[in-house]
């Protein structure tokens, strides 16, 4: 099977930090899989906001991924690696990769990849792993959130943010989401989120405190960081749990620590790159067994806002940076 394989494969590249236009098509070597790998013939690539960061070059690939930018992908399996039985040639599967997303041919770990069901188109499965594995874990897993409850998102518009109102309502959280506009407000509303805070027009720490009549939300998934954080707290009723998943508006945050523990807060976050193979297996059999039945039945769909030639990655992450989407970009490789 590896014998039937092209040699070479079109990728998407740069030779030095910068804006966009740095990205460039390039011609380079199909990998082979290894021990418990999958090769996958790439059909879509998501784009998310930490392939815009490492092309920034503030985000650099772990060590032993591959420097092409993408970390989720939908497919066909080209080829297996020694020892894994999971999955066939020629199965559709959409997986979580440390990098290479962004190609024609890219290696997978069998325990990163979920098996694409009956009617999922392989656009929106490339559009699910990466923000699937993240909201899980950060929200269920490290913030505990569970039925009842009530979820504050920051960015609710964005690809973390559409998911995390769709798996929240799906598991009875009330989720408040913020966005930056009236109409992102509504799509927002129409996505999922139970309500939709427009944080240019209004304060958000004001809106949470009469939507929640004082009472406060108890799980907040924080993408800004720096000065949201204070007022991220003000938002949380006692026993809250603050979970930081990116730093878009500073690494360093200024708090009260007495409110902390006055209020019994949680201060968490997570980064999901470098994670280990075993904690990401461990968190995709998670998903397959709490998350991905929704997927099977076509209750969950991810929320897709435009899809882009491979070769158009340039464009791709220009409409990211411009702030404009809603829901999902992804790159056609197929």
């Amino acid at each position: 099977m590896l014998a039937d394989l092209p040699v070479t494969m079109t990728a998407v590249g740069y030779d030095s930090p910068g804006g966009p236009d740095v990205l460039r098509v390039e011609t380079v070597t199909v990998p082979r899989p290894g021990p418990g790998e999958v090769l996958v013939k790439v059909a879509f690539a998501g784009v998310n906001r930490p392939d815009v960061v490492q092309r920034q070059g503030s985000y650099p690939p772990p060590p032993g991924a591959s420097p092409i930018p993408g970390l989720e992908i939908s497919g066909t399996v080209a080829a297996l690696g020694e020892g894994v039985s999971a999955f066939v040639p020629g199965q559709q599967v959409c997986a979580l990769v440390s990098g290479g997303g962004y190609a024609q041919y890219c290696i997978a770990k069998a325990g990163h990849c979920l098996p694409v069901p009956d009617g999922l188109p392989l656009d929106e499965a490339a559009a699910l792993p990466e923000t699937l594995f993240t909201v899980w874990h950060n929200v269920f897993e490290r913030g505990y959130a569970r039925e009842g409850e009530w979820l504050l998102v920051h960015g609710g518009t964005s690809g973390i943010g559409t998911m995390a109102a769709m798996l929240g309502r799906h598991f009875g959280l009330t989720v408040i989401v913020t966005c930056g506009s009236a109409e992102k407000c509504e799509a927002a509303l129409r996505i999922g989120a139970h309500h939709a805070i427009d944080y240019k027009a209004s304060d958000f720490v004001e809106e949470v405190a009469r939507i929640t009549e004082g009472r406060g939300v108890d799980v907040v998934l924080d993408m800004v960081a720096g000065s949201y954080v204070a007022r991220n707290l003000k938002c949380l009723a006692p026993d809250g749990r603050h979970v930081t998943i990116a730093v878009q508006g500073g690494a360093k945050a200024e708090i009260n620590m007495a409110v902390v523990m006055t209020r019994r807060y949680t201060l968490t976050g997570s980064t999901l790159r470098p994670r280990t193979d075993a904690f990401k297996a461990m968190v995709a059999q998670e998903i397959l067994d709490c998350a991905w039945p929704l997927v099977e039945e076509g209750l969950l769909r991810p929320v897709m806002d435009a899809r882009f030639p491979l070769a158009d990655a340039a464009a791709a992450h220009a409409r990211m940076e411009a702030g404009d989407h809603v829901g999902k970009i992804v790159l056609e490789a197929g």
